[in-house]
């Protein structure tokens, strides 16, 4: 019987993680690693979340989803009509996530600088992939969880794209697929994907989702006012930025 780890890890990502066309006003790929202790997860991170929603929604089927607060679209147009209501339920998100539980590992990919050094670059998604599992698998060796199973839960975005994103995971974690001169063993502890649909409501997927968009913005503006990121700094414990 596999032994079940001592954590879980929820993926999300922001940016285009293609090379052609690049947008020069946000010219990165962020990927986004979130860790919960599992125990911490179940009893405190979902149940904050879920008191959360029933507090301005009355049921605990909205999705937090950060794009569409910060907009104030579908779920979150209430907040265009009352300032008092929207400072609130903002400051309450944000006291939210100072108060679950979780670390946080981010890897940045400057694409300008990426196609600039490189005739043929990897694909930054890809890149972004075998950074966080390799700095992950440090952190849980280094925290004596060798011989555990860890899940990473990314969102569904397709068959076809989620196919790729799991041959390349499970490539990565054998050993198949690397960029760099040392070779990489993740022969301590198993790593495995999985995927979740937009729909399912995972509170892991909608924290992660709020993580991404301000690290990069910090990594790109870094004398800019950033609330977002000032909120989640003392939950990172590591960005890497390639090249």
């Amino acid at each position: 019987m596999i032994k079940k780890g001592n954590y879980i890890i929820y993926v999300d990502e922001f940016g285009d993680h293609g090379t052609q066309n690049i947008d020069a006003g946000y010219p990165i790929f962020v990927l986004s690693f979130c860790c919960f202790k599992v125990e911490e997860y179940i009893h405190n991170s979902v149940s904050k979340i879920q008191d959360f929603k029933i507090k301005y929604y009355n049921h605990d089927q909205v999705i937090l989803h950060e794009h569409h607060i910060r907009k104030q679209k579908g779920d979150f147009s209430f907040l265009r009509t009352d300032q008092a209501l929207r400072e609130n339920f903002l400051n309450d998100l944000n006291e939210l996530i100072v108060n679950i539980n979780f670390e946080i590992y981010a890897i940045v990919i400057d694409k300008q600088k990426l196609t600039e050094k490189y005739l043929s670059p990897n694909n930054p998604y890809n890149l972004g992939m075998q950074f966080g599992l390799e700095i992950i698998y440090k952190q849980l060796v280094f925290n004596n969880d060798a011989g555990d199973n860890i899940c990473f839960v990314f969102e569904k975005r397709g068959k076809k794209e989620d196919d790729a994103l799991e041959l390349e995971f499970r490539r990565i974690c054998s050993g198949g697929q690397r960029v760099g001169w040392k070779n990489f063993n993740f022969d301590k502890i198993s790593f495995e994907p999985v995927f979740a649909d937009k729909r399912s409501n995972s509170t892991g997927l909608q924290l992660a989702d709020l993580t991404a968009r301000p690290i990069g913005l910090q990594y790109l503006r870094p004398n800019q006012n950033n609330r977002a990121y000032d909120i989640l700094e003392s939950k990172i414990k590591r960005i890497k930025v390639f090249p």
